[in-house]
């Protein structure tokens, strides 16, 4: 459970009976799912650095599992605050090949349900998700750092991805061939099995809705994997799935870093794994799963640029660039952080866009006015203001922001919050330009030319997404046509509608999250050939 340190609340896993524990985890798990009404108000009274995680954050087979003789833990910490949420139990070699045989017997049952029937049970964890958005939405912003009016927005996505594949779920079908003397072909689209999921950091419920929606509404498994980083919200996403009606196992939760993620790519029994995440670690992953041949989707990073033409408007232009760099603090892999400004507006739109960067409520995201909150680690953001320390060193100029930021609150004063930068007189050859900081730093850039913009914009290994901003309709398109990534804006950014497919070109990944397209990553074809006469044989 969650407690909150106003209130007096048994931790379950302090109960020595294993009888009376199990009861009690199961009056957990009503409590837990209770009516959003009742639920939200018991968290009203929780704010920044009161909220503990109790419970163990390990899921499958229906319920929440405490690791028998834990050989090894990582505290996980409150990004606004920096004091220790909870002790993370890390699954070993025993616990992984529980959770892939619970996803290997429940995916016997569902894979034989029709697509209405897996449909009816994900619409209904849809529906509980949209009851409880409120309370999701809090915890994901103790465990991310994110304003809690982004992490609304985010519960939102991952439960209009249920809704959406569930109603792909009852459109799968194959394809009928007429062959010659009536004799026939026909084509079937069968589920891979056990799927694996490893997810990121910087969206960790939404990114567990858009990894195990389409595998499920195809009729497969899935075990997830969460960063450990922010490992809390995605074992909320299996109790609602388990509330909602599936069968025990079909989604499962294994906490680790990198050795339960080996693991899990080895795996005999699983079938594919997408993973949402860094470049390296995106090879790694396709490598262990070439030597078992298993099909992988990988969402990797981004140098994103953005093209701002002088005929744009300025408003929302500036408003598409900051959309498109400090959203979650700047940690989002789309984001467009190489923002070429076309050298006869550049002035104004630096005026501009420095202004509304100061004016960003930086604090407790879990207050309604903040709109900037913290950093997901110490770690990163000791990284982030390196890269800011760097660029100036090469010499970009800090036109605002970059420096580490103490509120006021006695509480939130070990939290990792930094200033939005803004770097000026940026170049093509600056560390801030080439590589991903993941950070709320926007390096600007000028240029003359279309072809110059197109020709700077593409020099870069990874092709995630790319965005234009002009009142030319003509140049939009054509500007379109010739950047080299997987998900193009025209006048706005970092929009992604669970319909449309999002991925990237180049070192930006393989295969795509969300769109009808995905279907296509989470099932198999067979063809099947029907002789209605005799055959015809050469011996």
């Amino acid at each position: 459970m969650l407690e909150s340190s106003h209130t007096d609340v048994l931790s379950v896993s302090t109960v020595r009976s294993p009888t009376v524990r199990k009861m009690l985890q199961k009056l957990v798990l009503f409590r837990f799912l209770r009516p959003a009404a009742i639920l939200s108000a018991a968290l009203r009274c929780a704010s920044s650095g009161t909220v503990d995680v109790k419970v163990p954050l390990n899921f499958w087979c229906g319920d929440r599992v405490k690791i028998k003789d834990v050989s090894t833990t990582e505290p996980v910490y409150e990004p606004a605050t920096g004091r220790v949420l909870c002790e993370l139990e890390l699954c070993g070699s025993v616990e992984v090949n529980q959770a892939v045989q619970a996803a290997q017997s429940a995916y016997q049952a569902w894979s034989r349900m029709s697509g209405m029937e897996r449909a009816h049970i994900m619409i209904e964890a849809a529906r509980i998700i949209e009851n409880r958005r409120e309370d999701i939405a809090e915890i994901e912003v103790v465990n991310n750092g994110k304003s809690i009016t982004e992490a609304r927005m985010d519960v939102d996505s991952a439960r209009l991805c249920i809704e959406y594949y569930a109603g792909v779920a009852s459109t799968l079908a194959g394809q009928h061939i007429q062959l010659p003397g009536g004799s026939f072909a026909y084509t079937r689209r069968e589920p891979l099995g056990v799927c694996v999921g490893i997810g990121a950091w910087n969206y960790p419920f939404q990114i567990a809705a858009w990894k195990s929606a389409p595998a499920l509404a195809c009729g497969n498994s899935m075990v997830f994997k969460p960063s450990p980083v922010t490992p809390v919200t995605a074992v909320m996403l299996a109790e609602i799935y388990a509330k909602a009606g599936a069968p025990e196992g079909l989604f499962n939760i294994v906490q680790g870093g990198q050795e339960t993620g080996n693991l899990l790519c080895h795996h005999p029994d699983v079938a594919k794994v997408s993973f949402t995440g860094s470049v390296p670690t995106g090879k790694k992953i396709m490598e262990m799963c070439s030597k078992g041949v298993k099909q992988v989707t990988l969402e990797l990073g981004g140098k994103s640029p953005l093209l701002i033409f002088e005929d744009s408007d300025l408003g929302n232009a500036v408003k598409g660039a900051l959309m498109a760099n400090f959203l979650s603090q700047g940690q989002v892999c789309s984001n467009g952080t190489r923002v070429f400004v076309q050298r006869q507006m550049l002035p104004e739109f630096l005026e501009e866009v420095v202004r509304r960067t100061k004016d960003i409520e930086i604090g407790d995201p879990l207050l309604e006015r903040t709109r900037m909150g913290a950093l997901v680690s110490r770690p990163h953001l000791d990284r982030v203001l390196g890269y800011v320390e760097q660029a100036r060193k090469e010499g970009a100029k800090v036109l605002c922001g970059g420096e580490p930021f103490v509120p006021l609150d006695p509480k939130l004063r070990g939290g990792y919050y930094m200033t939005p930068c803004v770097l000026g007189d940026c170049t093509d050859d600056m560390t801030c330009v080439k590589e991903e900081i993941f950070g709320p730093v926007m390096s600007v850039l000028s240029f003359e030319t279309e072809e110059e913009a197109l020709l700077r914009a593409n020099n870069s290994a990874l092709g995630l997404a790319a965005g234009v901003f002009t009142s030319d309709v003509k140049r939009a398109h054509r500007v379109v046509e010739h950047l080299k990534a997987g998900s193009c804006f025209i006048n706005n950014y970092n929009i992604t509608p669970v319909e449309v497919p999002f991925g990237g070109f180049k070192m930006s990944g393989i295969g795509r999250e969300n769109g009808q397209v995905t279907v296509e990553h989470y099932t198999q074809m067979k063809s099947v050939f029907v002789e209605m006469g005799d055959v015809d044989s050469l011996f």
